[in-house]
C-alpha cells in the first residue's frame, strides 16, 4: 500500500505500523504534519487493478471491500491489503493511492507444472502423491507446500524414520509456471533397542513384551516394522497393557508413565514402561436381583457362568450381561437393562457382583445409515446388527455389532456411533467404514520332509463381489502328488446365521510315500453350518465322489485285490459337532476344543460304511504364562458295511497326526510282499502332549523351544491275508524349535521313537509350518 509518496509492501518485510510511525515522526519533525482528517482518510472515485491474469478484477475488488466514492481510512486500506494478501492467490500485493484513484497492483502465484519427489527410497512416488494436497495444474501455494512437507515427514515417522526432513522448492518455468520439488532426506530408521518395565512383579518382562504391538529390534529387523519407534503406537500399547492386566484380575493397574530415551548414538530408543500392578482380585459372591416386580431373577441367575473364587475379568461381566439381555429379548422383555453392581472387599481381595435387572430408557432404532462402502453391499454390514429399524435401542448390542463389523476384515477402519433421531426417543445409528483390499493372488514354492518339494498358485477373496462371500481356488503340485480345490462359502445363507459351503476337490498321487500304486480322488460337497449355543456349532454335509486305485506294481495280494476294483464311487451324509472356547472363552490362559463327527456312506454309490471321528484338545498357560502346555486326544473308526472291504484309499495312516514316523510309516504291513506295502487300518488313536517355553534367546528373535511326546497306533483290517493287524502301541519323544518369521511360523522337530515295530519307518527330523492350537 502507498500513502502519499511512501510505498508499503508487506512482502518486502516492512511492517505497516512501523512505516506509519516513521512517517509521523518525519512529518512532525519537518513541520509539515497534516490535519487528522487529511492524514487518515481517502476518497477514491476510481479503482484500477493491474497485474492479474487468471483472477478477475471484480474478485480482487470483492476482497478489498472498498466501494467507489466511499471515504476510507488508512486502517481500512491496511485491512483491504490484508484481505487480498490472505486470499492465497497472490505472491505480491500493492495498494497505491494516486490522487482520486486507488491502484491495486498484484502478481499472481504461478500454476504448478509438475510435482516431483527426490531422495525418497522407502516411500514410492505414487504413495507420496496421495499424501500431498498440492496438485499439477493448480495454483501454487507456499503454505500448502509447507503443509505437504509436514505430512510427508509424518509418513516417515510412522516408518520409524524420525530424522526425515522435507524441503519444498520451486523451479520457475515460462508462462508463470513452476515445477514443485520436494527434496527428501529420509534419515536412518530409529529402532527400539530395548523395552523394559518398572514395577512388574506378577509377570516377567518377557511375557509383557509379548503382549505389546511394539517390538524390540531383532534378527529380522529389516522386515519387521513393529520394531521401529512410532509415538502413536505407545498409546495403543498402554491400552493393551491395561487390558492384559484387567483380564487377569488386576483392577487397580496403571501405566504411570512411558519414557522413550534416545541412545548415546541417537540411532535407537530405550523404551521404559513404569507401571503399578496392584493386587489380583477374584470373584466373590455372584447374585442377581430385579428392580422390576414382574421379572424373576432366578431365571437369569441360571445363565451366569462365572463362579466365586475365579479370577475377576471384565470379559466375564460383559459376557454375562450379554447372555442376560439375550434371555430378556427371548422372553419379550423390552427395555430391560442389566446393571452390574460391584462391591470391593479389600480384606480378602474379592469382588462381589450383583447383576440388577432395571428398566432402561424407552429408545428405538429409527434407522441405520451406512457410508463409505463402495464395493461392499449394505446388507453385508447391516446383518452384523441384531437390531433392525423399529427395535428397542440397546447400546451394548451396537458396540457388539461394531466389533463384528471390524472382525469381518473387509475394512481398514469402521466407526459405529449413535445420535438422536427425529424425536428424543428415536436413535440413528451411523456406520462409517473405509474399505481395504480383500483378495489375494499368490505363487509359491514349498518343501516338506513328508511331501517333498512343491509349487502352488492360489487365488483367495474374502468379500467376493462385495457380498461378504468367501472364494478360494488353489492348485498344489509336489514331487509325487498334486491337488486342486475350489471352496465357496456364504456366511449368511437366506439371511440367517447359517453358513452355506460348497467345495470341490481333485487329487492325484504317483507312488507317494514309496507306494507301488497311484491314486486319484474327486469329491463335491455342499454343507450347512450353524451355531447351537455360545461356543458350539453343528455342520451338516453331503459328499459325493470317486476314489481310484490303479497302476499297482507290487506283489501284495491284498493291495492287488483292492486295485483290481479301480474306481469306486461313494455318496455320504454326515455331521460334525464342535465345542470351542479357544477364541471366545472367558479364561485368557486356557482354551478347550471338542469335535465329534460321523459320516454314513450308502446313499447311492459303490461303498457303504460309517466313519466316526473325535478330537479333544486343551491348551493352558502356566508358570506366570511363560510356559504353554497342550494336550490332544484324537481317534477314528471306519466300519465297513455290505459285502465290500475297506481299501488303502479309505483307511487311516496317521500321516500328520503322529510325529516321528515317515509317511505311511507305521501300522499294519503286508510282510509277505517284497516292498512290505503299508496297509493302514480301520481304527486309530493318538495322544499328543507338548510344552512350549523360552530358551533364553531374546524374544524379539521369535525363537522358542518345546518338548513333545506322542502315543498312538493304527490297527484293524477287514482284508483277507496273513497280516498282524492287532493294536501295537507306538511312542515318540522329541524336542522342537519354533521360529516366528516374516514368512510364517516355522517348526523344526527332532524326534526319537521309543516304542515301535521293526517294520516301521522313522523320520527323526521334520520341518513344517507351525499350526496354532
Amino acid at each position: 500500500m502507498a500513502i502519499g509518496n511512501l510505498r508499503l509492501r508487506d512482502k518486502a518485510g516492512a511492517g505497516l505500523w512501523l512505516v506509519v510511525a516513521l512517517f509521523v515522526v518525519f512529518a512532525a519533525g519537518s513541520g509539515a504534519f497534516p490535519t487528522a482528517a487529511q492524514a487518515q482518510t481517502y476518497r477514491f472515485t476510481g479503482i484500477q487493478v493491474s497485474g492479474n491474469e487468471r483472477v478477475d478484477a471484480s474478485t480482487i475488488l470483492s476482497y478489498a471491500g472498498i466501494a467507489r466514492g466511499e471515504t476510507v481510512s488508512a486502517a481500512r486500506l491496511n485491512d483491504a491489503y490484508q484481505r487480498i494478501s490472505d486470499s492465497g492467490l497472490f505472491e505480491f500485493v500493492e495498494l497505491k493511492p494516486r490522487g482520486s484513484t486507488l491502484v491495486v497492483n498484484v502478481r499472481e502465484y504461478p500454476t504448478i507444472n509438475v510435482i516431483n519427489f527426490e531422495g525418497n527410497r522407502r516411500l514410492k512416488d505414487e504413495n507420496l502423491a496421495q499424501i500431498v494436497q498440492s496438485k499439477s495444474r493448480r495454483v501454487y501455494s507456499p503454505s500448502m507446500a509447507e503443509a505437504d512437507a509436514a505430512e510427508i515427514v509424518k509418513a516417515y515417522e510412522q516408518l520409524g524414520q524420525l530424522a526425515a526432513s522435507v524441503t519444498p522448492k520451486i523451479i520457475r518455468r515460462s508462462d508463470n509456471r513452476v515445477d514443485l520439488v520436494f527434496e527428501i532426506r529420509e534419515g536412518a530408521i530409529v529402532e527400539i533397542e530395548r523395552i523394559s518395565f518398572v514395577g512388574n512383579r506378577a509377570f516377567s518382562e518377557r511375557r509383557l513384551r509379548r503382549a505389546l504391538s511394539t517390538k524390540q529390534a531383532g534378527l529380522l529387523r529389516r522386515f519387521i516394522r513393529s520394531d521401529t519407534f512410532v509415538a502413536d503406537r505407545i498409546e495403543f500399547d498402554k491400552q493393551v497393557l491395561s487390558d492384559f492386566y484387567m483380564s487377569r484380575g488386576y483392577i487397580d493397574f496403571q501405566v504411570l508413565s512411558v519414557t522413550p530415551e534416545l541412545t548415546r548414538n541417537r540411532d535407537a530408543y530405550l523404551l521404559t514402561f513404569n507401571i503399578r500392578e496392584g493386587q489380583q482380585f477374584k470373584y466373590g459372591n455372584i447374585s442377581t436381583v430385579s428392580d422390576l416386580p414382574d421379572i424373576d431373577p432366578a431365571e437369569f441367575q441360571d445363565v451366569i457362568q462365572i463362579r466365586g473364587g475365579g479370577t475377576y475379568s471384565p470379559l466375564g461381566i460383559e459376557s454375562t450381561i450379554a447372555r442376560m439381555e439375550r434371555l430378556a429379548t427371548r422372553k419379550g422383555l423390552n427395555f430391560v437393562r442389566i446393571d452390574p453392581r460391584v462391591t470391593r472387599n479389600d480384606r480378602d481381595l474379592t469382588l462381589d457382583v450383583e447383576f440388577a435387572l432395571v428398566r432402561g430408557p424407552r429408545l428405538f432404532v429409527e434407522r441405520i445409515d451406512i457410508e463409505g462402502n463402495v464395493t461392499t453391499l449394505d446388507r453385508v454390514v447391516r446383518r452384523q446388527f441384531r437390531s433392525v429399524e423399529g427395535d428397542p435401542f440397546n447400546p451394548r448390542e451396537i458396540r457388539e455389532a461394531a466389533d463384528r463389523i471390524r472382525a469381518l476384515g473387509f475394512f481398514a477402519n469402521a466407526e459405529v456411533t449413535a445420535r438422536e433421531g427425529t424425536s428424543p426417543d428415536r436413535m440413528i445409528v451411523d456406520v462409517d467404514v473405509e474399505e481395504q483390499p480383500t483378495g489375494s493372488l499368490s505363487f509359491g514354492l514349498s518343501y516338506s520332509g513328508t511331501y517333498g518339494a512343491g509349487a502352488a498358485i492360489a487365488f483367495s477373496e474374502t468379500n467376493f463381489l462385495g457380498r461378504g462371500q468367501y472364494l478360494n481356488f488353489r492348485i498344489d503340485t509336489g514331487t509325487d502328488n498334486s491337488k486342486s480345490q475350489l471352496i465357496f462359502a456364504e456366511p449368511a445363507f437366506l439371511g440367517r446365521d447359517v453358513r452355506f459351503g460348497f467345495s470341490a476337490r481333485y487329487a492325484e498321487t504317483n507312488g507317494q510315500f514309496d507306494a507301488n500304486y497311484d491314486t486319484r480322488s474327486l469329491s463335491i460337497s455342499p454343507s450347512l453350518e450353524f451355531p447351537i449355543s455360545e461356543f458350539s456349532r453343528l455342520r451338516l454335509a453331503y459328499t459325493i465322489g470317486e476314489n481310484t486305485l490303479h497302476n499297482y506294481q507290487g506283489n501284495s495280494t491284498i493291495v492287488a485285490a483292492e486295485a483290481a476294483e479301480e474306481a469306486l464311487t461313494f455318496s455320504k451324509i454326515g455331521y460334525v459337532y464342535s465345542y470351542d472356547t479357544r477364541r471366545g472363552g472367558l479364561d485368557p490362559n486356557q482354551g478347550f476344543v471338542f469335535r465329534f463327527g460321523q459320516d454314513y456312506a450308502g446313499v447311492g454309490g459303490d461303498q457303504e460304511f460309517i466313519e466316526t471321528s473325535a478330537l479333544i484338545g486343551l491348551q493352558k498357560l502356566i508358570m506366570a504364562e511363560e510356559v504353554t502346555i497342550r494336550a490332544e486326544l484324537e481317534g477314528g473308526v471306519l466300519s465297513m458295511m455290505g459285502n465290500r472291504n475297506s481299501r488303502v484309499t479309505d483307511r487311516y495312516f496317521l500321516n500328520g497326526k503322529m510325529r516321528g514316523f515317515d509317511g505311511n510309516g507305521l501300522g499294519p504291513r503286508d510282510l509277505t510282499a517284497d516292498d512290505e506295502d503299508a496297509l493302514g487300518g480301520n481304527y486309530f488313536a493318538v495322544a499328543r502332549l507338548e510344552a512350549e517355553f523360552p530358551i533364553g534367546l531374546p524374544e524379539e528373535y521369535g525363537i522358542t523351544g518345546g518338548v513333545f511326546a506322542d502315543f498312538g497306533s493304527v490297527w484293524g483290517l477287514d482284508a483277507p491275508g496273513n497280516v498282524d493287524d492287532s493294536f501295537k502301541l507306538r511312542s515318540v519323544i522329541g524336542f522342537s524349535i519354533f521360529w516366528d518369521t516374516a514368512i510364517g511360523p516355522l517348526r523344526f522337530n527332532f524326534s526319537e521313537a521309543v516304542q515301535k515295530e521293526d517294520y516301521d519307518k522313522e523320520q527323526n527330523f521334520e520341518f513344517t509350518i507351525s499350526t496354532q492350537f
